[in-house]
């Protein structure tokens, strides 16, 4: 769901606002061009960061990984493409839905498009987090089971799974309805409403919302297997590496994704329970607000959580808790430079200026060249 809707224009609905409350909160198209722009450009370096991953990587395991991670962001951006092109045209068209769609198909359009792009990236969210799960806890099962035609299927099927819930409200003969705002449409969340009218919205939040705690679960297995394995040392040091970038990307992702979404799946189901008539309006577009920054981070977690990136604050972590065997290395060339003869100098220089750990059995050996 991509689109950084306006607050509330009709003030007169809300609780007594003053005219210049209601000139402050008067909608500007400002916002939503300034985050359809920040989202394509970080989606599209995220994209083409993740495409350059997904071609120069030889382990299997990751590839399937970036694979769903790649439709994640190919998903994102088309949202931010076709959820803002909408908003930009409904308020080039100063928002008279009544003129420009008078048969309310633009806004079926605009409101099963919502759904989709607001359901896929949760659903490929949770994908991501048990192919991990498995790939972590099951490595047998997953180097056999699974391979990137299988999870080709896996992102097919979660495109179509939002599909056939954004489309149920058209097929049910039950359109979205255009908010008080005027400015996006979205379920009926007020005016008269039978229970299909309940029943719709609270299928979106409880998808979402089971989606999310997938995530969550699946996530905590892999990182405490992850862990477990470390301690054990039953990874290969450039498994693990590969395996903990996946891991804080995945962490990073479900953590915004909790903290952008949970307010509005949570919101929609107080507001589906509510008594018909109630406003809802205004608390729905702030909740609507947060969630539209998840295609805006989600991005940034390629980007900032790789493993170029992730290995100098943990080399400067590395360094401020372990100074004392790099002492310990400082103090071994010295040793290793005053044995050797002047003619074994360039040897020396050699392996001090790379700091290659030396034993005292290797030092002694090339000493007595």
């Amino acid at each position: 769901m991509s689109v950084n809707v306006s607050l509330e224009t009709d003030c007169r609905a809300e609780i007594g606002e003053t005219n210049s409350t209601c000139s402050q909160m008067e909608p500007t198209v400002t916002a939503s061009v300034i985050s359809m722009t920040v989202g394509i450009i970080s989606n599209s370096l995220a994209l083409v960061i993740l495409v350059k991953s997904y071609h120069r990587i030889r382990l299997k395991s990751k590839a399937s990984f970036l694979l769903l991670a790649n439709g994640l962001v190919v998903t994102d951006l088309l949202g931010h493409l076709i959820n803002g092109s909408l908003v930009l045209f409904v308020y080039n068209s100063h928002k008279k839905w009544e003129s420009f769609d008078p048969n309310r198909i633009l806004c079926s359009f605009f409101g099963a498009c919502m759904v989709f792009f607001g359901l896929s990236p949760l659903f490929l969210g949770c994908a991501m987090a048990v192919e991990r799960c498995i790939g972590v806890t099951r490595p047998l099962l997953h180097s056999t089971a699974v391979a990137p035609h299988h999870m080709k299927m896996v992102l097919f099927l979660t495109w179509l799974l939002a599909a056939l819930v954004a489309l149920l409200p058209v097929l049910f003969w039950r359109p979205y309805q255009v908010q008080r705002s005027r400015s996006w449409c979205f379920f009926r969340m007020e005016g008269p409403r039978d229970w299909l009218d309940v029943l719709l919205p609270l299928l979106f939040s409880m998808l979402g919302l089971l989606a999310l705690l997938f995530s969550i679960v699946c996530n905590t297995l892999t990182s405490c297997a992850l862990l477990q394995s470390i301690l054990r040392r039953k990874h290969h040091c450039r498994g693990t590496s590969y395996h903990l970038e996946m891991i804080c990307q995945l962490l990073a992702i479900m953590l915004v994704s909790c903290m952008c979404w949970g307010p509005l799946l949570i919101q929609v189901i107080i507001l589906s329970s509510r008594a018909t008539g109630e406003s809802a309006s205004f608390s729905l577009l702030l909740v609507v607000r947060m969630a539209t920054w998840n295609q805006i981070l989600d991005p940034w977690v390629y980007i900032l959580l790789r493993k170029a990136v992730l290995k100098k604050p943990f080399s400067l972590l590395h360094s401020f808790w372990a100074p004392n065997s790099h002492d310990l290395q400082r103090h071994k060339c010295k040793v290793f430079w005053s044995s050797v003869e002047k003619r074994n100098s360039s040897v020396a220089d050699c392996y001090c200026r790379n700091t290659i750990p030396l034993s005292d059995s290797t030092i002694q050996s090339i000493a007595g060249r």
